[in-house]
């Protein structure tokens, strides 16, 4: 194995780790300002993690050892769906793993498990946080599955690495079946990362809240390690979306120059990307949970469309 792409592979994990949270924090930063609020710093979730990490877990008398075990399988799942996203170089050791299927397979998996979570201590609210999250995954999956087929189609293949290098390093061709399916990615990385307008990240009201919902009992490093996972789970679908729809500034090899290269891109990226969401949270307003499947259902439309428009107007006859 070539050190140098293990090397890159480890730094593309620890920028993950450190990234995620930051990026929250400035997403958090650009909500504020748009809303004429004072911000809080940008490294404010770090500091919400390492007091959450320092208080004891408290934990219910019926809770089982399922319950204990989610919160690790869900930073294990958010941190490997990070490493083998490329977001420094299409030619590392875990790039092989990165197929699209599979990619949604590990985000169900660990929705599956977050809900199991949710519903073992037995509250009120912990099954209504997964029925509701369960729902919004049942809609979300298929209008993903779409997507990621649009860019296999004009790549042929399911493996990201191979997508990126298609779209980024062949020559320059406008695809009007990604805009459809990149409007179809927003929607679904807005309710999969329970943003508004489907959910909303800071709200208790019981009436309204899905993933907060499932994790009320959760606390000390337990919710240190699920609101890490959210914030790397955030990281990974902006890190898809730029791979599928900017996928610019992402190099083949894995030279000192190449990695030069693409981490002024990466950052650059984020920060326009967290800003464009922190201005449609702004905009927008929590829509009513039923609300929900007309929502995630006008994105499976969009994802088909943009299918139907490359099959019938980009493939060549």
């Amino acid at each position: 194995m070539n050190p140098a792409a293990l090397t890159l592979q480890l730094l593309e994990l620890v920028m993950a780790l450190l990234l995620a949270p930051l990026l929250m924090g400035w997403v958090n930063q650009c909500r504020a300002w748009t809303q004429n609020r004072k911000a809080p710093p940008i490294t404010q979730p770090f500091r919400l993690l390492a007091k959450l990490f320092e208080k004891d877990v408290v934990l219910a008398y019926n809770a089982s050892s399922l319950f204990r075990f989610v919160p690790y399988m869900l930073f294990a799942c958010m941190a490997l769906v990070c490493v083998i996203v490329p977001v420094l170089s299409t030619d590392l050791p875990f790039s092989p793993a990165a197929d699209v299927i599979a990619l949604v397979g590990i985000f169900a998996l660990a929705r599956l498990f977050i809900a199991l979570a949710g519903m073992d201590v037995g509250t009120a609210f912990g099954g209504l946080g997964s029925r509701r999250e369960m729902l919004i995954g049942f809609l979300a999956e298929p209008a993903l599955l779409m997507v990621f087929f649009t860019a296999s189609l004009i790549s042929r293949s399911t493996a990201l690495p191979t997508i990126v290098e298609s779209l980024a390093h062949r020559e320059f061709v406008i695809y009007p079946s990604l805009a459809f399916a990149g409007v179809a990615f927003i929607l679904v990385s807005l309710a999969e990362n329970a943003r508004i307008p489907v959910d909303n990240p800071t709200t208790h009201l019981e009436l309204t809240m899905i993933h907060e919902a499932m994790i009320l009992e959760y606390s000390g490093r337990h919710l240190a390690l699920i609101e890490w996972a959210a914030a790397l789970k955030l990281y990974a679908y902006f890190s898809l979306g730029f791979g599928l729809f900017f996928p610019w500034g992402i190099p083949q090899g894995t030279g000192v120059g190449n990695v030069a290269m693409a981490l002024p891109a990466l950052l650059l990226k984020l920060a326009a990307g967290g800003f464009l969401l922190a201005l449609i949270e702004t905009l927008s307003a929590k829509m009513r949970v039923f609300r929900a499947p007309e929502f995630l259902g006008m994105a499976f439309l969009l994802a088909v469309i943009g299918m139907l428009v490359h099959m019938l107007l980009e493939v060549p006859a």
